[in-house]
């Protein structure tokens, strides 16, 4: 509670009058048209006249100086009515108004630079040799003042400038090498970080010699212990890339002496960064120099007091384990793991995490050379590394193991993370036939770990695992099984990404995929449907969405029947009852594949009737809006003239639809309903569907809809229908036999003569033309009542045969018109089920839901 005695609040009012003399100063000295003009730039100037005026125009804060010149506090105080500490005070707030204001105009003005500098690039684009004249000699003086914005802009053009090769290597290196090296040395661990990164890029570029005398030679000074941490952490990792340019001969004599030098540095930062450059170095070199030079080094430094230098040592043993022979491996490799494995379990738990990622590859580095003791110490290890911070309940690891939930540390989290994704390595380190004797229980225990970035990460690599094991596949169903049913979809989705390759491979046991001998897989498809139940029920739609793409997959390793009886109704209520867009048309995508490898012509035609009536003739709206992404995913997915025969009429219905959102979708549908045809057996659908513009053209009242009829007629000649293959193929042979008879006859003028009659009589040569541009017969309407009835009957005759269209000539006289028909253009909808097909501007959310 606020006390509201007198000396209180006389001191709220002296705190608002010293607020009000703050304000005043700020309202009156905002902008100043000096000011502003400093930050205004001439709109004439060129790119580079540009930037050449914003990098020279400096703030000068002594020219603000003359406002405060020839006064005193004294004639300041006479002005003011106020006491002598409040006229003092008041002195001074204006005067930190003033220079407040002057570093806005400086910070204005390095906005301006830093500007000019990040579009230093285009300006090389633009014109190269005045760039470099006129512009970088600016930048280079600017940066020695520039603030850290403008240091890290200057190093990524800088870089940028070298990756796009915008200059020759000969102008780089002079006029871009020394700002580099100037600025390496800067004082802000940022700004030199980034400079370092750049010059690190650029070395790959340089030549030899000027590695030699630009970097190598400067080198040797800033690796001393006299110069600072952050100068030698850099000569580090300069030594470690220039390395790999010199000969063998080279760094013996100039590089390894500074080497040692710095793994030997007082402060462990450095060891440990020279430590993880030996790699590189051993490579530069070669085997026997590196078994001579570096490896006393790593076993000096595995010893090491600083944790941090060890693990850097542990990790570049292991990555140079190629490079030593087997002597080493057995005598000086083995014996240093071991005691460095040891004393991550007694004494140094911060390396544990470190150790157990290498631990596979080292593993299997060190396979060759072990005897079966040493085998069996690794396979030890690994199990204890596995099961770290979980409590087996009565030695068994083949239950769900329970965990320390007071005690248990996120690092033995991590650890047993790491074991499991080292898991495909100890399979080949134990041999996958020997897999369900050593290291069964091990991996059982990581697929139901109480963590779930352990149980992620096995779900991550179950593809590599299966294929490691080959016929031995079936050992670990029951793990595939509980990844499929965890609680945590983040399993779940690691999981999807190889599911269908996962699935193929242990359907089949092992063997090739296609093989006919499918294994049966208990609880496969409870587990399956139970995944998309609680990928349904969760608000991570995209994951659900995932699964029903990968649900694709399942004709490949189940039957039909199960397909029918399980899944189907699955995606049917998808596609009635969830909300979201995406995964609608994923269902329906997986139900096309489903019906698409579906070959019992009663299961078929079920489901497509049921998309018909359901969704085609629903009471929705939405639900028509979904047949129609459907029909797109049968089109992609089916023939032409399937689609022709069960979906064409149907689709045409819709053209009628009361909703004007179902009429708009219906008319960008239009291009593709129009290719699928083919001529002359589809003449009849190909008049119904110049009806159906006909009338929206004429009869249409809503603007949106007619906006976009208009738009779709004016491309739609420039779809030509095809013809068949069989009519395309007799034309093709007569013309070729007639073109043999214009040169036999070409011999004998008299028999040219004949040739013309016969042709006279005979048929045409080239094929018609198919497209007129002019009707030329009439159509004839049809009912929306007959187009269901003859849906229903082509329905009826599901069985694969065709419907016989009578055609007694192919001449353009019998052909219906197909004038005012327009193609997709470029900014068509795809149909994969990824996009809506409906435009921006007409707003879904305006439309009536239900008719």
């Amino acid at each position: 509670m606020m006390d509201f005695n007198q000396e209180n609040l006389f001191g709220q009012i002296e705190d608002l009058q010293e607020l009000s003399f703050i304000e005043r100063p700020v309202r009156r000295y905002l902008k100043t048209p000096e000011e502003i003009e400093r930050l205004t730039v001439d709109e004439e100037l060129n790119d580079i006249e540009r930037a050449v005026y914003l990098l020279s125009n400096s703030s000068h804060q002594h020219c603000y100086v003359r406002n405060w010149g020839g006064g005193s506090v004294a004639s300041y105080q006479s002005s003011r009515s106020f006491s002598s500490s409040q006229a003092l005070g008041d002195f001074n707030r204006e005067k930190i108004v003033f220079q407040k204001s002057t570093e806005d105009i400086s910070s204005g003005q390095d906005v301006q630079r830093t500007s000019v500098v990040v579009n230093l690039p285009n300006l090389m684009r633009q014109n190269t040799s005045e760039t470099i004249r006129r512009v970088v000699p600016k930048i280079r003086e600017v940066l020695h003042v520039a603030g850290v914005e403008m240091q890290l802009a200057a190093a990524v053009s800088f870089l940028t400038i070298l990756q796009e090769e915008l200059v020759s290597i000969a102008a780089y290196i002079h006029s871009f090498l020394p700002i580099i090296l100037v600025n390496l040395d800067h004082k802000d661990t940022v700004v030199s970080n980034a400079w370092l990164e750049t010059l690190l890029t650029v070395i790959n570029a340089l030549p030899k010699e000027t590695i030699r005398q630009e970097i190598l030679s400067p080198l040797v000074s800033k690796a001393q212990l006299s110069q600072t941490v952050q100068s030698r952490l850099a000569s580090c990792k300069i030594l470690g890339r220039i390395a790999r340019k010199f000969e063998s001969h080279v760094i013996k004599r100039d590089i390894l002496p500074l080497v040692r030098s710095l793994c030997q540095d007082v402060e462990y930062e450095v060891r440990s960064c020279m430590c993880r450059q030996l790699e590189y170095i051993a490579q530069g070199i070669g085997v026997e120099q590196t078994k001579i030079a570096i490896l006393p080094e790593l076993v000096e430094l595995a010893r090491d007091e600083g944790s941090s230098v060890r693990i850097a040592a542990f990790d570049t043993i292991v990555n140079l384990l190629v490079m030593f022979d087997s002597d080493d491996r057995t005598q000086i490799i083995f014996p240093l793991v071991m005691m460095f494995c040891e004393k991550s379990f007694k004494a140094d738990e911060t390396i544990l995490a470190p150790l157990s990622h290498q631990l596979g590859k080292l593993c299997h580095g060190l396979s060759g050379n072990l005897t079966d003791e040493q085998h069996l110490w690794f396979l030890d290890f690994y199990k204890k590394f596995s099961t770290l911070g979980l409590q087996h309940e009565n030695g068994q690891s083949e239950h769900l193991t329970q965990f320390y939930a007071a005690e248990m540390d996120a690092k033995y989290a991590s650890v047993r993370q790491n074991c499991a994704y080292n898991l495909p390595a100890m399979i080949l380190f134990v041999d996958p036939k020997c897999f369900y004797t050593e290291l069964y229980p091990t991996f059982s225990t990581l697929c139901h770990d109480p963590e779930t970035l352990v149980r992620r990460t096995v779900a991550t690599g179950f593809h590599e695992v299966i294929k490691l094991l080959g016929s031995g596949v079936h050992v670990v169903h029951k793990e595939l099984i509980a990844l499929l049913q965890d609680e945590s979809l983040e399993v779940l989705d690691a999981l999807l990404d190889h599911l269908p390759e996962i699935l193929r491979f242990i359907i089949t046991g092992g063997d090739h995929v296609g093989t006919e001998n499918k294994v049966h897989i208990p609880d496969l498809i409870p587990a399956l449907s139970m995944a998309e139940q609680r990928a349904a029920t969760s608000l991570k739609w995209r994951i659900h969405e995932k699964l029903l793409l990968t649900f694709s997959c399942l004709p490949q390793v189940i039957s039909s029947d199960q397909i029918y009886y399980k899944f189907l109704p699955i995606m049917f209520r998808i596609m009635t009852t969830n909300n979201v867009l995406p995964v609608q048309r994923a269902s329906a995508r997986t139900l096309c594949v489903f019906v698409r490898y579906n070959r019992k012509q009663e299961q078929r035609q079920e489901v497509c009737s049921k998309l018909i009536e359901q969704l085609g003739q629903g009471k929705s709206c939405w639900n028509r809006l979904r047949f129609l992404d459907t029909c797109e995913c049968i089109m992609d997915l089916f023939s032409k003239s399937f689609f022709c025969k069960y979906f064409f009429l149907p689709v045409l219905e819709l053209s009628n639809d009361p909703v004007p959102n179902v009429r708009i979708k219906f008319c960008y549908m239009l291009p593709k309903l129009k290719s699928a045809l083919k001529l002359p057996a589809d003449k009849h659908l190909l008049q119904q569907l110049d009806l159906c513009v006909r009338k929206l053209l004429c009869q249409e009242k809503d603007r949106d809809v007619t906006a976009v009829v208009r738009v779709i007629t004016l491309e739609l000649d420039r779809i030509e229908t095809s013809v068949e293959c069989e009519d395309m193929e007799k034309r093709e042979s007569k013309t070729v036999n007639e073109k043999k008879l214009v040169s036999s006859f070409n011999k004998d003028g008299k028999k040219k003569n004949k040739l013309g009659r016969s042709r006279s009589l005979g048929g045409r040569v080239a094929p018609p033309k198919l497209i007129s541009d002019k009707p030329t017969t009439k159509l004839t309407t049809t009912s929306n009542s007959q187009i269901v009835t003859t849906t229903k009957n082509a329905l009826l005759s599901f069985d694969g045969t065709s419907q016989s269209h009578s055609s007694s000539s192919a001449g353009s006289s019998n052909l219906p018109s197909c004038s005012r028909f327009y193609s997709p253009n470029s900014n068509e909808q795809k149909t994969n089920g990824s996009k809506d097909t409906l435009p921006k501007k007409f707003n879904l959310k305006s439309r009536k839901s239900n008719p």
